[in-house]
């Protein structure tokens, strides 16, 4: 077994301490991986919290990784000692349902383990539910570690891991590119990495915010135009303009409001996921025959094409790196929308 440092959180209203938790010993096709970087992700506060109720606590959050190879199984082919590499929201599929063979392992239905949070067997994980990223090392399976090209460094890479493949992922499957109107709802942690990966993919790009308060970076990010939803003629002005609209936030918003800005075959892609169901009307999706979708993260094959493709283009996220103690006010200002755009853990202060 690898003992690791470790902040966790005991109850849902408690405070983040710092402990030792265990990692599996090497298995022959198992990764050690010393951690440098781990990026705090709204869904970290969401689960740390319980406010998805699926919490077991002690609950380590963390699916933003990035580190070097500390070690290898025996059998390990893709990753050596001393790689930078990553490790993003899964860290194990069943491999044999038709999402896997697909290469589209977020939706495995055959048992799939994500980083933090899911019951495992105790082989797997000591204590039988596995630990995430806020912690000094992990042990993962080779397959699901991503190398970290070096064009990019580990800091502004371990967002990535989450946030920039939660983007990649639906703005490449919906043909995001030159000729297209792309348009993103919120300009936080998720949003200003998918206003600089639609604009390096060539799409026209406009952000959609409350405010514009973040008018100048979203212009340096790569969007030509920039619209506060605050103001009402926004939704005048831009009925019927976009083929893709991206909602990053995860307030309750206006649907068919949003849904009115996309024109013929138009899709309105949920990221975000609000406490409350959405509302639509069925007349809207049935005009122009637009679209309201959903998606999650990537499959690991496409992770690693967003990693390469994010270091070709220097893309990387705008962070604010902290030390392991400061992770409770990290949280309360993620939920007071106060971080340009991600912070990021210092693992060294762990």
């Amino acid at each position: 077994m690898t003992t690791a440092a470790a902040y966790a959180l005991s109850t849902p209203d408690g405070r983040f301490e710092k402990t030792s938790i265990e990692r599996r010993e090497l298995g022959p096709h198992d990764v050690l991986i010393d951690i440098k970087y781990a990026g705090i992700c709204h869904s970290d506060i969401h689960t740390a919290r319980n406010e998805w109720h699926r919490t077991s606590y002690p609950c380590v959050p963390g699916h933003e990784i990035a580190g070097i190879v500390a070690g290898v199984g025996t059998a390990v082919t893709r990753h050596k000692v001393g790689d930078r590499v990553g490790v993003g929201c899964m860290v194990d599929s069943c491999g044999k349902c038709g999402s896997c063979l697909a290469g589209e392992e977020q939706y495995c239905t055959g048992g799939g383990a994500m980083t933090y949070n899911t019951r495992v067997s105790e082989e797997f994980q000591p204590g039988g539910t596995t630990y995430g990223g806020y912690s000094t090392q992990v042990v993962v399976t080779e397959n699901f570690v991503l190398a970290i090209p070096e064009g990019i460094g580990l800091d502004v890479a371990a967002p990535l891991l989450c946030a920039g493949i939660t983007l990649y992922s639906p703005l490449r499957h919906w043909n995001a590119g030159p000729g297209k109107q792309v348009a993103i709802i919120g300009m936080g942690g998720l949003g200003h990495v998918g206003v600089k990966i639609a604009a390096a993919l060539g799409a026209e790009v406009t952000v959609l915010s409350q405010t514009l308060g973040k008018q100048e970076d979203g212009r340096r990010f790569g969007a030509q135009h920039y619209y506060a939803t605050s103001d009402e003629q926004t939704f005048k002005d831009l009925r019927g303009r976009f083929d893709l609209i991206i909602n990053t936030v995860s307030a309750n918003l206006p649907i068919d409001n949003y849904m009115r800005l996309l024109n013929l075959d138009g899709t309105l892609v949920i990221l975000g996921l609000p406490d409350k169901p959405l509302s639509v009307q069925p007349f809207t999706l049935a005009n122009f025959r637009r679209s309201l979708a959903g998606s999650m993260i990537g499959g690991i094959a496409q992770t690693q094409e967003m990693l390469n493709f994010c270091a070709e283009h220097g893309i990387g996220a705008d962070i604010e790196v902290i030390s392991a103690d400061g992770i409770d006010a990290a949280y309360e200002r993620v939920l007071a929308s106060d971080v340009r755009y991600r912070f990021v853990i210092d693992a060294a202060t762990m």
